[in-house]
């Protein structure tokens, strides 16, 4: 068995995987990064380990039996244009990430709740003006992507003493959360939280579902936290809720980690936005020792026919 990895720190994935994959009975596997295997060898691998990998690299496997996406999101991976047909898929689920994610949320929302983005404004305005402390328990939440991740950050978060409102486009429930499903319960969500936060895929459906209808039905002074896609927000919508540099808008500010185009260009104005905390995608990076398993248990399963969930790549995750 032939597996390749391709993500940052490939090396130290390859001797982790060699090693489990050992662990777990197939003795034979021989695991190599993209950056060491030549054409021969990517052309004769059976398994593509890889975040993000590009056009020559896929079209160089020739071979794949089938790819583990190195992350929770895989709308990069659907958009290559030299994906393979026919080969199943399988990504990470959680891993570890929704623990790092709900970190980022919990930073995010006490930045707002807590007035810390107030404050930094006054500080630079040599202003001390104390503002009165709104409870948690006052202080409703929505989340919106009810998947592995998002439901694990929506617990967290109501754990901390948040009331968590869930959505997701087909119903589920979830102990602690009040979950809401469809358009119309879209609409009911938006219309009760201070603080919407955004952990839904990036699919046909997804895209700017964000945008200047949506953020509208939002409460005056409500706050965004994207550690999701950034396909799921229309820009221009939100930087006219976030109003002009000296006049607020509708929204309060926004802390964003993901964006349509990454790095995010220079000239991006949400870089400037004097309400708009901007963070390089690192909200939940891909733990190497927590995903291992997923990965070589994912690895084995195709290798032996046994049963393993792929994704639908015509529902997009």
């Amino acid at each position: 068995m032939k597996v390749l990895v391709h993500i940052d720190d490939a090396s130290a994935w390859r001797d982790a995987l060699s090693q489990r994959l050992n662990d777990l009975g197939i003795e034979d596997a021989e695991v190599m990064t993209s950056q060491e295997a030549s054409y021969a060898e990517r052309t004769s691998v059976d398994y593509l380990a890889a975040w993000k990998p590009d056009e020559a690299l896929l079209r160089d496997c020739t071979n794949l039996k089938g790819i583990i996406n190195l992350g929770a999101g895989v709308d990069a991976l659907l958009a290559n244009p030299a994906l393979p047909a026919g080969v199943p898929i399988v990504k990470l689920r959680d891993a570890g990430m929704a623990e790092l994610i709900a970190d980022y949320v919990r930073y995010g929302l006490l930045h707002f709740q807590r007035d810390f983005d107030r404050y930094a404004r006054q500080q630079a305005e040599r202003r001390w003006q104390p503002h009165a402390l709104v409870d948690k328990q006052d202080w409703p939440v929505g989340v919106l992507g009810l998947g592995a991740i998002g439901a694990k950050v929506a617990q967290a978060i109501a754990a901390d003493g948040f009331p968590v409102l869930g959505w997701s486009r087909s119903p589920k429930s979830i102990e602690g959360i009040q979950c809401h499903h469809g358009e119309q319960g879209l609409n009911q969500l938006l219309g009760q939280v201070k603080t919407l936060v955004l952990l839904l895929p990036d699919t046909p459906d997804t895209q700017h579902l964000i945008n200047a209808s949506t953020l509208a039905k939002l409460s005056t002074g409500a706050s965004l936290i994207n550690p999701g896609r950034g396909s799921l927000i229309d820009d221009t919508a939100l930087i006219e809720a976030l109003g002009a540099h000296d006049t607020p808008g509708r929204l309060r500010g926004a802390l964003l980690d993901a964006f349509v185009v990454e790095p995010l260009s220079n000239d991006n104005p949400l870089w400037t936005h004097p309400r708009v905390l901007i963070t390089p995608h690192m909200a939940g990076p891909t733990p190497l020792r927590d995903a291992l398993a997923q990965v070589a248990e994912s690895i084995v399963a195709l290798a032996r026919g046994k049963p393993v969930q792929v994704i639908d790549q015509r529902a997009g995750y």
